[in-house]
């Protein structure tokens, strides 16, 4: 068995004796590994935010958090790649990067056989020219979105015009490879885009920001147009209204 699936199966077993927690040398017994080897795969599934923990003392052991963790998930060589591709599109730029990273970490750990060959060979074959951001500028707009905060920006428009202003993030628009916070400018109060490769600096308030519907911040704009992904139909509220689209 090799690393990855060996990653995966002991989360399984972790999840299959919860709550009660397992010890290293019982799962070095069940894969017939050294307990040492058992200890680094533990530490590097802790690293990749799998929730894994240890008690201490007598009756102690490792356990993981069975409601925080997902059942095993079977994809298909096809599913396999269309994910391998997803992820190779999310650049230093994207939001949420860093969790998008992590998460590939996991989804990787939880493939075997035809979809996991799949995947490997795809990732063999996909590059990509770096993409230099700020990831302090990123991490910023993600809290502010994540915690609904208002947002200090610093940003150079098209024309090289220089603007600070305070803004209510509302959503993302992604068009064309680019990224773009959309939000409620207090300035110019109306709905403005802010591309996030032209923001040159973004500083958290602590003042909450006010709800505002996506779409309609779009009304008048060159987004107007602008629909939820298809891949994203199933994550999305079934409450949430439709974006309106273009004629």
């Amino acid at each position: 068995m090799n690393r990855t699936a060996r990653l995966y199966a002991l989360v399984e077993e972790l999840r299959a004796a919860a709550p009660r927690p397992l010890t290293v040398a019982a799962l070095a017994a069940r894969f017939e590994i050294s307990t040492r080897t058992v200890q680094r795969d533990l530490q590097a599934l802790m690293e990749t935010g799998v929730p894994v923990r240890t008690t201490p003392g007598r009756g102690g052991g490792w356990s993981i958090s069975p409601e925080m963790t997902l059942p095993p998930i079977r994809f298909t060589a096809d599913e396999a790649s269309a994910l391998t591709a997803a992820l190779a599109a999310v650049g230093a730029a994207t939001p949420y990067a860093g969790a998008a990273r992590t998460a590939a970490q996991k989804i990787a750990a939880s493939m075997t056989g035809p979809a996991s060959t799949a995947a490997r060979e795809l990732a063999a074959r996909i590059v990509t020219r770096p993409t230099r951001t700020d990831s302090e500028i990123r991490t910023a707009v993600e809290r502010a979105l994540t915690h609904n905060v208002a947002l200090r920006l610093s940003y150079t428009d098209a024309a090289g015009r220089e603007t600070d202003r305070v803004v209510e993030p509302a959503g993302l628009l992604t068009a064309d490879g680019r990224w773009y916070l959309i939000a409620w400018c207090r300035t110019r109060r109306a709905g403005r885009g802010f591309r996030l490769d032209r923001i040159t600096a973004a500083t958290p308030t602590d003042e909450r920001s006010q709800p505002h519907n996506l779409p309609e911040l779009l009304l008048g704009s060159t987004a107007t147009d602008a629909v939820r992904p298809t891949a994203l139909a199933s994550l999305a509220p079934r409450t949430d209204p439709e974006p309106p689209r273009g004629d």
